[in-house]
């Protein structure tokens, strides 16, 4: 069986609409860490979208507890400020995030959005007592840490180092093998889109400023 999984989509829907066409001829099922909400305007879209995958479980990141008023916007840091502002206002599916479990396990790693709050990178040191599959900081990446794995998909939406790359692995249940992925999207078409709705010019410059790869 082979599970795709994947992170942080963050109101992208061009990147989610590419990432799910080229994961449909292999995923058995998905499972999705979080984070599917902010940053960009397409929420409900992204959610219903997800929701239809196949087999599908959805766990909540930081980004639905704040949609869900869980935590307070005013201890982020300005910029995820002016994102919220302007990202809530096309939200309206609060019943798709309202029951989310916050982790699964599957062979042996727990699958949460992170581990202890903390965005965890390839080179952050950790002690951990368990195999996990994380998202959150948005990386693509598999490390040891107390002899355990550590293993981030990346982002689909919002990916911090190429931001016109969508990261995500497959996982082969049967013989325990992840494979990292990375398939290129057109981030143009998402910017032209917080232009429309007049996102504030430091978020769209946030998206322009940063490196492009192309594969």
């Amino acid at each position: 069986m082979k599970i795709v999984i994947f992170s942080d989509v963050h109101g992208n829907l061009i990147a989610l609409e590419k990432f799910i066409k080229a994961t449909k001829p292999v995923a058995d099922s998905y499972i999705c860490l979080g984070d599917v909400v902010n940053y960009g305007p397409w929420n409900d879209e992204c959610l219903q979208r997800v929701m239809e995958l196949p087999q599908i479980i959805l766990l909540e990141g930081n980004h639905e507890r704040l949609f869900k008023g869980i935590v307070s916007v005013d201890h982020e840091i300005p910029l995820v400020k002016l994102f919220y502002i302007h990202s809530i206002r096309f939200f309206t599916r609060s019943d798709l995030i309202e029951f989310l479990p916050k982790h699964v396990e599957i062979n042996g790693y727990c699958c949460t959005h992170t581990i202890e709050n903390r965005s965890i990178f390839p080179d952050t040191e950790i002690t951990v007592k368990n195999n996990f599959i994380i998202g959150h900081s948005h990386h693509q990446y598999q490390i040891k840490r107390s002899n355990y794995s550590i293993v981030n998909p990346g982002s689909i939406g919002q990916n911090r180092r190429w931001i016109n790359l969508i990261d995500y692995l497959v996982f082969d249940t049967t013989s325990s093998e992840f494979k990292f992925v990375s398939v290129e999207y057109d981030v143009d078409k998402f910017i032209s889109e917080l232009k429309t709705r007049s996102y504030p010019p430091e978020c769209i410059q946030y998206y322009q400023n940063k490196q492009r790869r192309h594969i």
